[in-house]
């Protein structure tokens, strides 16, 4: 039976609501102005709001800690990687598995998530150990061959001002690996490598398994919840508002009840609900790339390719517009069979 109490309907609730909103509406907002000059006009504006608060010390501190994370090759990234996917899975054993149990649930239904972690983390080593595809002076002249250049993103007879070596098609760079990568996409903190045309596979796998295990978890908490205020017959029982009359349960006061009751689960449930969300579109523009035989670094040059025809755009006036043509793309199942059947690397294993 459910205590006639009265329970404040909003407190909890509508902070954890405002915070998941907090944080999706961030992560859009960035996703889509880090495509135009917005963010780095924000970013410049703060930092001279910051520079007239923050001393200087302070300011060069940050700076060189900020580089350490973001150009420069660290294991931070992993390690928090592991440090949250631990703590997720902790909580699910700790508390989700054991009380499913008691409801009964079947085993094959409970383990899922960890079938899918152990393949997750199987994966997520490949793309953090593999070669995305180092091109160095004895492989050169190989991947010159691979790709056509289109003469206007990838023109011939380029080299690399770092490197030195010639630029094949569709290779770039990377200044936090200092290495040129053959078709690069782009470079992954959260594995500490460059994804590129030898492990772009493992990495897509790593992301399909990670978006899973998140769904999955997120199906059993919420599968675990409903059966829970089925069997209490919860939806059933009256209870006491703030002015002392009774009133019929509704979803709302259930959802507030569960938190109450349950805050680690719950909080655990809209985590891995927001993580499917994120982690599902990127995968489905991960997908979108493969299918297109595209790479992140070459949708994103056209992008901004396209930006110069944008009036509210300035550019400089040797800047002349381009439009990018994927030149690269010969259908479907070809394009996925370049992404997850590499012939250079096949070629590259074979001589050793």
């Amino acid at each position: 039976m459910l205590v006639p109490r009265a329970i404040p309907r909003m407190d909890f609730l509508v902070l954890f609501l405002f915070y998941l909103a907090f944080m999706l509406i961030g992560v859009v907002t960035i996703c889509i102005c880090s495509k135009t000059h917005c963010l780095k006009g924000l970013v410049r504006r703060g930092a001279q709001i910051f520079s007239y608060i923050i001393p200087e010390c302070l300011r060069r501190a940050m700076l060189r800690f900020l580089h350490y994370l973001f150009h420069t090759r660290n294991h931070t990234f992993v390690i928090l990687h592991l440090i949250l996917q631990g703590m997720v899975y902790t909580e699910y054993t700790w508390e989700i598995f054991g009380l499913c149990q008691e409801l009964e649930f079947s085993l094959n239904y409970l383990f899922l998530p960890y079938l899918l972690l152990i393949v997750n983390l199987v994966f997520f080593a490949l793309s953090c150990e593999t070669n995305p595809g180092t091109i160095t002076k004895a492989n050169e002249l190989l991947f010159l061959q691979v790709y056509e250049f289109d003469e206007g993103m990838f023109p011939k007879n380029m080299r690399c001002s770092t490197c030195g070596l010639r630029k094949p098609a569709r290779s770039k760079h990377c200044s936090v690996c200092n290495q040129c990568v053959h078709r690069f996409d782009h470079h992954c903190v959260w594995v500490n490598n460059c994804i590129g045309a030898w492990n772009i596979r493992y990495f897509l796998f790593y992301l399909l398994t990670l978006t899973a295990s998140a769904a999955t978890m997120a199906v059993v908490s919420t599968v675990f919840l409903v059966q829970l205020v089925m069997v209490s017959d919860l939806y059933l029982e009256p209870y006491v508002d703030d002015f002392g009359h009774l009133q019929v349960v509704d979803t709302v006061f259930v959802i507030q009840y569960l938190f109450l009751t349950f805050p680690r689960i719950v909080f655990l449930l809209g985590f891995v609900v927001v993580l499917t969300f994120l982690l599902g579109s990127y995968l489905c523009f991960c997908l979108y790339l493969a299918a297109t035989n595209q790479t992140t670094n070459e949708w994103y040059r056209g992008a901004r390719a396209c930006c110069q025809h944008c009036p509210h755009v300035a550019w400089t006036p040797s800047a002349e517009p381009q439009v990018y043509r994927n030149i690269h793309s010969r259908g479907l199942w070809s394009n996925l069979r370049e992404i997850f059947l590499p012939a250079v690397a096949h070629y590259e294993r074979k001589k050793k």
